[in-house]
């Protein structure tokens, strides 16, 4: 039996090894070097070396190409430095009339809407008081005036004292005042227009009884009026007295005024950071009401000439305490066209274009478009065919 065990494992031993040389001869049959195989390579690392070359000769040729750019001239033309605000319009003077004596309305001698003149009789109180008052004082003051003037005489013949001859003066001086406040209350019986100027709705009716101090109808000077708008604080070292304003309004499309300022307001809104501007303007005509909102377009300066560029012809670069603003200039040199990095001073933009102060001149080319490409000064390029010139 156990010769028996031997010979079963002598067995699986040598089927094991067949195996193992079975499974190694696959392998080496699946991987066995191949001369076609060998020679396909070579070819490819000889094709891929040769796009290679290829591929460096193409970007070298690439590099000696000139880079295509987009160009504009540059222009002169007429800038106006200004700011734009929105605002309403204010009457010139706007006054509620009231009166300063209790009384019934006696007469409203004014139709609503109405242009009147300063000094004008708008309201008439019931004054049949106040002349009753004034005729009271008028008599007192005859009587006091004639015992002052006999007690005078009577002191010149040494019949009266002077502590008497005193009083006569002052009660003459008394009564006179009282004829005075008489005369003042039959005047204030009676409102009047305060300046020239269009009255407005009336508040009161005839037989009303009013109080000291009651809103009667409203009085507006319109003949000129003020446009009061708010600008930013920055442009407060700009601003003065005189300075031309025009001004629109959406209610009156095809029209434009034109106005001065008038007053700036001494202190800066702190929420708002802007100052308060008011500029008179003329209306005659009465075409500009209170309360209508309007544009304003304070203008502080006007260029004329000045050199301006496409805005997106300006590459800024950072520097030591700032920026620095360039352009790249398109210069003819040596028979092939260039761009040179060329600083310049900025000064006002305006719809999409910038002024140059310095740094340019009239007919000079900038580039507009392609300046990432230009990684050096002076490198050639190719304007595009249809670039705005």
């Amino acid at each position: 039996m156990a010769q028996a065990m031997k010979q079963k494992f002598v067995v699986w031993g040598v089927a094991a090894a067949g195996l193992l040389v079975l499974g190694a001869a696959g392998y080496w049959w699946q991987h066995r070097p191949s001369t076609a195989a060998n020679v396909a390579g070579g070819a490819a690392v000889v094709d891929a070396a040769a796009s290679g070359a290829g591929t460096s000769g193409a970007k070298a040729g690439a590099r000696a190409e000139a880079i295509v750019v987009e160009a504009a001239p540059v222009k002169s033309a007429d800038l106006v430095d200004d700011v734009q605000a929105v605002g309403s319009i204010l009457a010139n003077e706007a006054v509620v009339l009231r009166p300063e004596i209790s009384g019934r309305v006696a007469q409203i001698r004014f139709t609503e809407g109405q242009r009147v003149r300063r000094g004008d009789a708008l309201i008439q109180l019931d004054d049949s008081v106040p002349r009753a008052e004034l005729a009271q004082a008028e008599a007192q003051l005859a009587l006091a005036r004639s015992n002052f003037d006999r007690t005078r005489d009577l002191a010149k013949q040494g019949f009266v004292s002077e502590s008497a001859q005193d009083q006569t003066a002052s009660a003459l001086k008394v009564q006179d005042a009282a004829r005075v406040l008489a005369q003042t209350k039959l005047e204030k019986s009676t409102i009047r227009a305060p300046f020239d100027g269009v009255v407005g709705v009336r508040l009161v009716a005839i037989g009303d009884y009013v109080k000291e101090g009651q809103d009667l109808v409203p009085i507006q000077d319109t003949a000129t009026v003020k446009a009061e708008f708010r600008v930013p604080e920055r442009y407060l070292a700009q601003l003065k007295a005189g300075q031309r304003v025009d001004v629109d309004s959406d209610a009156l499309a095809q029209r434009r005024f034109s106005a001065r300022v008038d007053f700036i307001d001494p202190r800066i809104d702190a929420n708002a950071r802007s100052v308060l501007v008011r500029a008179r303007v003329a209306n005659v005509d009465g075409a500009l009401r209170p309360g209508m909102f309007v544009r304003a377009r304070l203008i502080f300066d006007q260029r004329s000439k000045a050199l301006t560029v496409p805005e997106e012809a300006i590459v800024p670069a950072p520097a030591a305490g700032g920026s620095r603003n360039f352009v790249y200039r398109v210069v003819e040199a040596g028979g092939q066209t260039r761009a040179m990095r060329t600083e310049v001073e900025l000064g006002l933009r305006r719809d999409a274009v910038v002024e140059i102060k310095r740094g340019l001149s009239a007919g000079d080319r900038v580039v507009t478009a392609g300046q990432i490409k230009l990684r050096e000064d002076g490198m050639t390029v190719q304007v595009r065919s249809g670039a705005r010139s």
